[in-house]
């Protein structure tokens, strides 16, 4: 989020997130917050990679889509965020070679010196469409909106494990998004100071009781007249509760809300062993070049 705090949210792209379903995104970057790294560190030493939930003295809590739709406004029931992370022109209908693409969509090329394969620097991007030019025409506007799209899906939702890059992964999802609209996909997300307040925080933790513990933080009227109001909608709620894959090209992990039922006002039952997919969790760039709903056929299926 601090990458992205070096291009300015424009009037003038409203429009364009708005088509894309991330304005309500957009406006929570646009605002600086802080983030308690040492609390956040406490629930990361409680998280667990083969349950995908955090371990606490009295049971299991965790990220659920229902926290995506309300906090970040975005839609859980799209289609899934997936294709290739390299030569996605083979693959695509009408797909141009990836850097002919960036052209077209951006206006320019960045220079070889500011290109890692495929990933162009932060700071280059940031200073080429940090601010869009007064008077600009329609299509400077459209451009400069795409690059601020693109900054936004790569540095607030998937952060390049680098923090510096942007991948051009993006290209197609931009255009499609232009094209197709609000809800077209799934956006699904996944996200560590050491010292006496991480151990503070650990303390409290380990002191914490059920009953001090908030299961249902969004069940009062007034967290709800801020949601943002699709989230609200039956179709999109249904699907808070489902037992499902969470698809981000290579990577594959498990929602497992039936782990986690007093979230959804419900009582937790013994629950079921853990499904054991770490080997889709080592997943990096290594075979970039696959078309992922087919290599992973079975989950993008499922």
């Amino acid at each position: 989020m601090r990458r992205q705090q070096g291009m300015r949210l424009d009037d003038r792209y409203v429009p364009y997130l708005q088509m894309a379903g991330l304005y309500h995104l957009a406006r929570l970057n646009d605002r600086w917050f802080r983030l308690d790294e040492a609390l956040v560190n406490a629930f990361v030493e409680r998280w667990r990679p083969e349950t995908h939930t955090f371990h606490m003295p009295f049971g299991e809590c965790t990220i659920t889509l229902q926290d995506v739709a309300y906090q970040l406004g975005l839609p859980v029931d799209g289609r899934y965020v997936s294709g290739c992370l390299s030569e996605f022109q083979i693959y695509i209908q009408g797909g141009r070679p990836a850097w002919m693409w960036f052209q077209e969509l951006l206006g320019v090329t960045p220079p070889p010196n500011q290109v890692q394969k495929y990933a162009v620097n932060c700071s280059w991007f940031q200073e080429t469409f940090g601010e869009c030019p007064e008077g600009a025409d329609d299509e400077t506007v459209r451009r400069y909106a795409r690059a601020y799209i693109m900054m936004l899906l790569g540095t607030q939702l998937f952060t390049d494990k680098s923090v510096n890059r942007i991948h051009i992964r993006w290209l197609p999802y931009v255009a499609w998004l232009e094209e197709m609209g609000y809800e077209t996909f799934s956006w699904l997300l996944a996200s560590s100071e050491k010292g006496p307040r991480v151990q503070m925080w650990r303390l409290r933790i380990d002191r914490l009781q059920d009953r001090e513990f908030i299961w249902m933080p969004y069940s009062s009227p007034d967290e709800l007249q801020v949601v943002h109001p699709e989230a609200l909608e039956p179709r999109h709620m249904a699907l808070w509760r489902s037992v499902t894959s969470l698809i981000y090209f290579a990577v594959i992990e498990w929602h497992q809300i039936d782990r986690v039922l007093p979230q959804f006002g419900g009582v937790q039952p013994r629950p079921h062993p853990a499904l054991n997919i770490d080997f889709l969790m080592s997943k990096d760039d290594r075979g970039s070049d696959r078309w992922f709903p087919y290599h992973l056929q079975k989950w993008h299926l499922h």
